[in-house]
């Protein structure tokens, strides 16, 4: 793997990764912690990019491997107070979320996507963020909070918005706007289309 010169070429690297290999940072939904993991065969350019971020988040990761979740928070907590600039703080703010999710915390894991979508400079990594927070706040029936996350994107995670678009709708009792919105996330680049025909399929009958 190349040395990358800029962060915003890591997170475009990270991005790509994740993108390859099924990425989700927030329970149940795009993005799974399990992805994650793949950060450990970057340990070696870590050491090249010399960054402390950078090993600061693999020290994270590890303690969220091995089920650490009071030391991987720990660092978390490190990380904003250290690296509160760095992108990798904002990737671990997205990981302690997840982890604070798994706890049924969700008032701390919004609290870190809120600080997250504060931070994220990178459009790429602010839309990862605003995607995820989006998700909680459906699922906690904050309907209108989430549709203005997700009013509105453009570039790589646009299918997971129309997804999550067609979600509020759905969640609303307006099946003909989620059917609509659906249909548009098929598309585009979504990350389990399956699930989404599934949607698609369940409105098909409920609608005839």
């Amino acid at each position: 793997m190349s040395v990358y010169q800029t962060e915003e070429e890591q997170v475009e690297a990270i991005k790509r990764w994740w993108k390859e290999n099924g990425t989700s940072v927030i329970a149940g939904l795009v993005i799974g912690l399990g992805g994650v993991f793949g950060w450990q065969a970057w340990g070696n350019y870590q050491d090249r990019i010399g960054g402390d971020a950078a090993l600061a988040f693999s020290q994270m990761l590890g303690a969220v491997e091995r089920a650490d979740s009071t030391s991987a928070v720990k660092q978390a907590e490190l990380m904003r107070a250290n690296f509160d600039n760095s992108s990798y703080a904002v990737f671990a703010a997205l990981a302690e979320a997840r982890l604070k999710l798994d706890e049924g915390d969700v008032a701390i894991a919004k609290s870190r996507l809120e600080w997250a979508k504060q931070q994220a400079d990178n459009p790429a990594l602010k839309q990862l963020v605003q995607l995820n927070l989006a998700r909680v706040l459906l699922d906690e029936g904050e309907l209108d909070a989430a549709e203005k996350l997700v009013a509105s994107s453009e570039g790589g995670f646009a299918g997971e918005f129309a997804a999550v678009r067609g979600d509020i709708a759905f969640a609303r009792g307006d099946k003909a706007s989620a059917a609509a919105a659906y249909t548009q996330a098929m598309t585009l680049e979504v990350n389990n289309p399956s699930l989404l025909q599934m949607k698609l399929d369940d409105l098909a009958v409920t609608t005839h």
